[in-house]
C-alpha cells in the first residue's frame, strides 16, 4: 500500500474532500491534514514533507492545497507522478478552485481519484481516459429506470382499467335512475362535447375555428339570468374518483415523487368535464369579442413587434333568433383596420357599423359553434401603449448573480392570471428567492422560474423580484415570456344593441363575452 489519502483542503487545513485508501478513523485523516499547514510555514520550498510516520506530497491550487498522503517506504517519483496527475484532473471537474466549489463538485473529485488511484497504487491512465471512465453509461442504472418505467405504466393501466369498470357500473345503474341524467360520466361527457366541434355552419362557412369551449377568464357583460349550476354539480359529484383498491398504488406514486419522478396523470374526468363541457349558453345570442396580443419587446427598450388581432363572433341557439342585426360600437384609433365576413353587408357595415346578413331573408347560422363575422387588426402602435412592461436586470457579484426583474402595468387595463416566465441556466438547485410581489415557482425540468400574479390593478400597478443564482452570462435570462388576460380591449368593440329584421318582433335576450389574451408576448 503506497497512497493512504488523497485529499483538498484549505490554507488553515479544513479538510473540502478526501479520500482514503486504507482503514482511517476521520479523526486520524483530520489530524493528519490540520498538521500540514504549520509544516509548510516553515518558508521551505519543497513538494514533498516528511514526518515520522508519513509523508506529505503536495501541490499549491490558487487559495487550496492538494496533498496525497504516502508511507515513508513508497517510491517519491511515482508518488510525484501521482500528484501530477490528480492536479490535472481537479480542474476538470471543479471549474472554480474555492471552498464552495470543491464542495459542490466532491463527489465527481472522489470519482475521478478512483479511477487515477487503485488500492494505494497509481493506474496508468491520462487525464482523458479517467473523464471517459467517469461519464460512461452504468447498466445498472439503465436497468433500474426501464424497472420504474414499467412500474409506472403498470400502475396507469390499473388505474385506467379500474376507472373503466367503475364508469361501466354506473352506468348500469344510472338506466334505472328518472331522467337518466344521474347516468352522465365524464368520459361520455366529453366525448359529446369533442363530436360538437366537428359541426360545420353552412352558409357562413365552418365556425368551429374559434371553438366555443374557450371559458378560462371569459367575462360577462350581460350576465344572464335564471341560470343555475345545478348540472355541473351534479356532474361532478357522479364522476367522484374514489378507488376502494388503489391504497397501495397511491402509496406506490407517492414514493416515485418521493424519489424525484414525475408522474403524469392520465385521467382526470372531473378537470376535464369541467373544462371541456360547460354549461350551454341561456341566453338566446352570445356575443364572443377576443383580441390577442403579439409582441416582441427589446430588453433596452423599444418594440420590434406589436401586432393586435381581433374576432367577433356571433353564437345563435335558435333559428327564429337568426335574422337580426348587430350595432357595434369601437374606439377611433390609429392603425385600426376591419374585415367583414364575405357574407356581411359591407356597405351596412362600414357606413353605419351595423352587422346583418347579405341576404336579409337569410338568418345566421345557429348551433352551439360560434360562426366568426367581424375581424380587425391594429399595428402601428408604440411602448407607451404596451399593457405590460418587464424589466430584467442582472449582476454578477463574486460567485453570484443577482437578477432583479420589474413590472409596470397600464392604466389602461387589469389583467388577471399574469405569469412572466424567466428561463435559467441549468441549476443544480432552485434559485433563491430574495423578495417578490405575488408567488414563484420553479420548473426544474424546463430549467425556468415563473413568476405569478393573481391580478394588477389599481393597487399594484408595478412590482419587482429578486433571486440569487450561479454565476451566468445575462442573455441566459432571455427572451422573457409574458401570459395574462383583461376584460377589455384595444379597440373597445362591443355590441350596444341588436335589432330584429321582422317588424313586429322583440329582440332576443343576448350577452357578450369581452376579453384581451396575450398570445405571443416576449421580451427579448
Amino acid at each position: 500500500m503506497v497512497v493512504l489519502a488523497a485529499s483538498i483542503i484549505s490554507k488553515s487545513g479544513k479538510a473540502l474532500v478526501s479520500r482514503q485508501y486504507v482503514d482511517m478513523t476521520r479523526i486520524r485523516i483530520e489530524g493528519l491534514l490540520a498538521a500540514f499547514p504549520k509544516l509548510v510555514g516553515n518558508g521551505k520550498q519543497h513538494t514533498y514533507i516528511e514526518t515520522e510516520d508519513v509523508r506529505y506530497v503536495y501541490q499549491p491550487i490558487e487559495g487550496l492545497y492538494l496533498v496525497v498522503i504516502t508511507n515513508k517506504q513508497s517510491n517519491i517519483l511515482e508518488d510525484l507522478d501521482t500528484l501530477r496527475l490528480l492536479s490535472k484532473l481537479v480542474p476538470e471537474y471543479c471549474p472554480s478552485l474555492d471552498d464552495d466549489g470543491v464542495c459542490k463538485t466532491a463527489f465527481e473529485l472522489i470519482f475521478a481519484f478512483d479511477e487515477a488511484i487503485s488500492l494505494g497504487n497509481k493506474e496508468k491512465v491520462t487525464v482523458q481516459q479517467v473523464k471517459e471512465y467517469c461519464e460512461m453509461d452504468s447498466v445498472e442504472e439503465m436497468e433500474y429506470k426501464q424497472m420504474m418505467q414499467e412500474k409506472i405504466k403498470e400502475t396507469k393501466d390499473f388505474m385506467k382499467k379500474k376507472v373503466i369498470e367503475i364508469e361501466k357500473t354506473r352506468m348500469e345503474k344510472g338506466k334505472h335512475n328518472k331522467g337518466g341524467y344521474s347516468s352522465i360520466s365524464g368520459p361520455q361527457v366529453i366525448e359529446k362535447s369533442f363530436n360538437g366541434m366537428s359541426i360545420s355552419c353552412t352558409g357562413f362557412g365552418s365556425g368551429s375555428g374559434l371553438g366555443g369551449l374557450n371559458t378560462d377568464t371569459d367575462t360577462f357583460t350581460s350576465r344572464p339570468k335564471g341560470r343555475t349550476s345545478g348540472g355541473t354539480t351534479g356532474a361532478g359529484k357522479g364522476i367522484g374518483m374514489k378507488l376502494g383498491n388503489t391504497k397501495k398504488t397511491n402509496q406506490f406514486l407517492e414514493s416515485l415523487k418521493a424519489e424525484g419522478e414525475v408522474i403524469m396523470e392520465d385521467f382526470q374526468p372531473c378537470s376535464l368535464q369541467s373544462r371541456s363541457s360547460p354549461l350551454p349558453p341561456s341566453d338566446p345570442v352570445t356575443v364572443a369579442i377576443e383580441e390577442k396580443l403579439n409582441v416582441a419587446v427589446k430588453r433596452d427598450g423599444g418594440v420590434n413587434n406589436f401586432d393586435v388581432q381581433g374576432t367577433l363572433a356571433l353564437q345563435v341557439l335558435n333559428d327564429a333568433d337568426g335574422l337580426i342585426l348587430l350595432q357595434i360600437e369601437s374606439q377611433d384609433i390609429p392603425g385600426l383596420s376591419f374585415k367583414t365576413h364575405p357574407n356581411i353587408n359591407k356597405d351596412l357595415f362600414n357606413s353605419q357599423q351595423i352587422l346583418g346578413a347579405k341576404d336579409p331573408n337569410r338568418p345566421f347560422p345557429s348551433g352551439q359553434n360560434e360562426t366568426p363575422l367581424v375581424k380587425w387588426r391594429i399595428q402601428g402602435m408604440d411602448e407607451s401603449s404596451l399593457p405590460l412592461s418587464v424589466n430584467c436586470w442582472p449582476s454578477i457579484l463574486g460567485n453570484e448573480t443577482y437578477v432583479n426583474i420589474e413590472y409596470e402595468a397600464s392604466e389602461m387595463f387589469d389583467l388577471h392570471s399574469v405569469i412572466i416566465s424567466i428561463p435559467l441556466p441549468a441549476l443544480r438547485e432552485a434559485p433563491r428567492v430574495r423578495q417578490i410581489d405575488g408567488e414563484w415557482k420553479y420548473d426544474s425540468r424546463n430549467s425556468v422560474l415563473e413568476w405569478s400574479i393573481i391580478l394588477i390593478d389599481q393597487s399594484n400597478r408595478s412590482g419587482s423580484m429578486e433571486f440569487v443564482v450561479a454565476p451566468a452570462d445575462p442573455s441566459m435570462f432571455f427572451p422573457i415570456s409574458v401570459g395574462f388576460s383583461a376584460s377589455n380591449t384595444f379597440s373597445n368593440v362591443k355590441v350596444t344593441g341588436i335589432r330584429p329584421l321582422k317588424e313586429g318582433s322583440n329582440p332576443p335576450k343576448y350577452s357578450q363575452r369581452i376579453r384581451l389574451v396575450a398570445d405571443n408576448y416576449q421580451v427579448v
